[in-house]
């Protein structure tokens, strides 16, 4: 079965009955199977126990909110977390990517923009057919694109599908600096418009699973004006 005709579980984490229900019927006319959950604290145990292809999150939701359902699931969720932000609420934003969440959408909600969105993620998620089966090897770290994994001195990483798209962007560019709009294209699909903080934050998360320096950074180096580049260790 492959991209174009599986048909993948998304869980719709939402309150508002008439907002889910709209985005579930947009879903499912796309070939999706779409289901809703409007408690955050029966959310976290469905997104572990069903393991759905994806989960679309708000923020605001009753007994337990979208952050710490975020929060309680990443360690053992892998796959794409979209959330949905109030508009012009950047705090909501830069908490819901520091919790683990792979994208940000603002209210109301635009069907086609976040069918996009939700293609790209599920999209990276799946093994790549044109991986040469070769891992890439940047001094301790190993990147394999074939079985979406990677390792640092021996010991396995623990990633996200979107930390793990951005870290093999970056060892198959080691030593080069990629711009912010370079990354955005390739993880995206879409040009970086100066605002998004996904990227960056989701740098962030890696720099602290690699056990990187925050203040000083080796193997994640910003590149003032630029964008970030991967050391090239000997």
């Amino acid at each position: 079965m492959n991209y174009e005709t599986q048909r993948h579980r998304i869980l719709i984490v939402e309150d508002d009955a008439e907002l889910a229900s709209m985005v579930a019927d947009s879903l499912s006319r796309n070939g999706f199977d779409a289901c809703v959950e409007g408690r955050g604290d029966v959310a976290a145990e469905r997104i572990i126990g069903e393991n759905p292809d994806a989960v679309i999150l708000d923020v605001n939701l009753p007994r337990l909110d979208g952050f710490a359902v975020c929060r309680l699931v990443r360690q053992d969720y892998r796959g794409a977390i979209i959330m949905l932000t109030a508009r012009g609420e950047e705090v909501d934003e830069v908490l819901g990517l520091e919790f683990g969440a792979d994208d940000y959408m603002a209210k109301p909600v635009r069907p086609r923009a976040l069918l996009a969105r939700l293609r790209t993620h599920l999209r990276h998620g799946i093994p790549d057919a044109q991986a040469s089966g070769r891992p890439v090897v940047v001094g301790s770290l190993v990147v394999d694109a074939t079985t979406r994994s990677a390792e640092l001195g021996g010991k396995t990483l623990d990633l996200t599908t979107a930390e793990f798209d951005l870290l093999r962007l970056l060892a198959d560019h080691a030593g080069q600096t990629l711009s912010r709009n370079d990354i955005h294209q390739a993880i995206h699909g879409m040009k970086y418009d100066g605002i998004d903080r996904s990227i960056d934050l989701r740098i962030s998360r890696l720099r602290r699973k690699l056990g990187d320096d925050p203040v000083k950074p080796q193997r994640i180096k910003s590149v003032r004006g630029t964008g970030y580049q991967l050391s090239a260790e000997p």
